[in-house]
């Protein structure tokens, strides 16, 4: 496939580059396999597969060229590929950006590895597998999306959607690429901000054999030198600390990233070469409010469900990420809760050159939080994905749970809570959203009445002293002076050419489009100017499927003019007055 016709073709990890990158997306060979009896076919080498499919779209979806939305309890892919010849020497890396859910990979033949969870990107090392001239890659998926050990977020548990569910993803849905690295290679970087210190506080992890390597990294701006510093590394792990000149920080107003180039070499020649950035930024809660770089910042955050009508899970470009975060700030919000998903890395690198405010979110629904053992089916995938986002600037806090019922395990997310402080001290964690807290950063609710005067009057005592509103009082862990918001509201229905059959919403629907945008207001308000709430977050940017209590359809179109939600959205809340 001719390279301007590959699918996806932006390079897929942009805040860790390498000039030696080769993307495998486009046509690959398909099959279904409902028996899980493809291993015992043969199809692990050598048989060619009956079907066709467009990767990285999911198999449910229109663009893959498959749109098979019945259940797939296993798929399999199959492709050639030829390495550059200036990759001779190195080692290969074979990425995959997202599979959901049980992935095995084989390379001519050869078990290269495995990997389980539909939503953290992992890679092999598949060096001792490669041949000279054409090799073979073979993928096979498992998805149970049924089970209750497998976390499968807003994908649908029956045949079709319904309600606040969707269809399905199975298989490949990220980019799929191949990298060449030296043999001694950067694997990953922490980038930490010190604003106190004006510096940047960088943990390296290098894989292979060191022997007498050095680090080095070059912070820049705009061009200019802003600064240096280069150490040796001690085992597979090295600890820099970089001055930087100016110290121009990262925010809403003013998303400044500075460049951040890594070389990695020995007294043997040239060795790795890695182009990063980061934003220099401060999250931390003081009293009631979350504070951005010192000030009290109210997070007018809307909820994304990251569906697409076309790719499902996949948005059919890189503009198309871009264009929701554009849409969501058009409207006044200045964030969203990527909600039920984890989201690709691309669309974090345009939340971080935008300036939008992400809360991090892991897709629990569908995994039974009772079971003894939804921890060891949760954590490694969770780590992982704290891993690969870590150095986002834009990501502002971390939420493993959404709305658990009383019938889970509370030491499941006490530990989850745990272990997100342990992997990132730097950023508050919400245990889990609405319903019933364990231990928490942040107290949230979520609350879907529509009448602005009873809406209200819920969070009226806590401004005049009083306790919060809480979901489930006598079920969850007692109110500790946290910050406190409401992390969903509105869900209003507004679908007026849509069947009655066909729409599904939270509460009465208004019977014209005034009565909507002044409830709208009413709603917004009393969160905006409530003195003690730091935060808002609507139900929901856009329309999914049968879900039409966006304020867009799900094709991207405005249902009102956005400057009237503006409007409201961007008034100055009371939290930041007192700031």
């Amino acid at each position: 496939m001719p390279a301007h016709d590959i699918p996806r073709p932006e390079y897929p990890r942009p805040q860790f580059a390498r000039d030696d990158w080769l993307n495998l997306n486009g046509e690959w060979e398909f099959a279904r396999d409902p028996g899980l009896s493809g291993e015992a076919r043969g199809w692990r080498s050598g048989q060619s597969l009956p079907e066709r499919i467009l990767v990285p779209f999911p198999p449910e979806s229109a663009l893959s060229g498959i749109g098979d939305r019945d259940f797939m309890p296993c798929v399999w892919y199959r492709r050639a590929f030829s390495l550059p010849d200036n990759w001779q020497g190195k080692r290969v890396l074979l990425h995959f950006g997202a599979v959901d859910y049980e992935t095995t990979v084989w390379v001519n033949g050869k078990e290269a590895g495995g990997h389980r969870g539909g939503y953290s990107s992992f890679h092999f090392d598949i060096t001792p597998f490669l041949g000279s001239g054409e090799n073979e890659i073979v993928v096979r998926a498992v998805d149970d999306t049924r089970s209750p050990l497998q976390p499968t977020g807003k994908q649908s548990t029956e045949f079709g959607s319904f309600g606040c569910v969707y269809t399905r993803t199975t298989g490949i849905w990220q980019t799929v690429w191949l990298e060449a690295v030296p043999e001694v290679y950067l694997r990953s970087t922490r980038l930490i901000p010190d604003l106190d210190g004006g510096q940047i506080i960088i943990q390296a992890r290098i894989e292979g054999k060191v022997r007498r390597h050095r680090l080095s990294a070059r912070a820049s701006a705009e061009g200019a030198l802003c600064g240096e510093v280069a150490g040796s590394i001690s085992g597979s792990n090295a600890l820099l600390i970089l001055p930087l000149k100016g110290g121009r920080l990262w925010s809403p107003e003013d998303p400044f990233l500075y460049d951040l180039d890594f070389t990695l070499e020995s007294d043997r020649g040239p060795g790795d070469r890695v182009q990063s950035y980061f934003g220099m930024r401060k999250i931390h809660l003081e009293g009631l409010a979350v504070c951005l770089n010192g000030q009290p910042l109210f997070q007018r955050l809307v909820l994304d469900q990251g569906f697409y009508p076309d790719g499902i899970y996949t948005a059919s470009s890189d503009d198309a990420l871009r264009r929701d975060i554009e849409i969501s700030q058009g409207l006044g919000f200045n964030g969203a809760r990527l909600h039920e998903k984890v989201f690709e890395p691309r669309f974090l690198y345009w939340a971080d050159k935008l300036g939008y405010l992400v809360w991090g979110e892991y897709p629990n629904w569908g995994l039974d939080h009772s079971h003894p053992e939804a921890l060891e089916r949760m954590i490694p995938e969770w780590l992982e994905v704290l891993e690969r986002d870590y150095n986002h600037p834009s990501i502002v806090g971390w939420c493993p749970f959404n709305e658990t019922l009383r019938s889970q395990n509370p030491w499941l997310l006490r530990t989850i809570y745990r272990a997100t402080k342990v992997a990132d001290p730097t950023r508050p964690v919400i245990d889990t959203s609405g319903y019933r807290h364990v231990e928490t950063d942040i107290y949230d609710c979520h609350n879907y009445e529509q009448d602005p005067e009873r809406f209200a009057a819920a969070y009226r005592p806590f401004a005049e002293g009083g306790p919060i509103w809480q979901n489930d009082p006598d079920h969850e862990a007692p109110y500790a002076d946290q910050p406190y918001f409401v992390s969903e509201y509105g869900g209003t229905w507004w679908n007026p050419d849509a069947r009655e059959a066909d729409a599904w919403g939270y509460g009465n629907r208004p019977a014209t489009s005034e009565e909507f945008l002044a409830r709208y207001r009413a709603l917004t308000e009393s969160l905006l100017f409530h003195p003690k709430m730091c935060a808002f977050c609507y139900t929901q940017l856009y329309d999914v499927e049968q879900e039409v209590n966006g304020l867009y359809t799900y094709d991207r179109r405005p249902k009102f003019d956005p400057a009237l939600f503006h409007a409201i959205n961007t008034q100055k809340a009371a939290i930041e007055e007192e700031g």
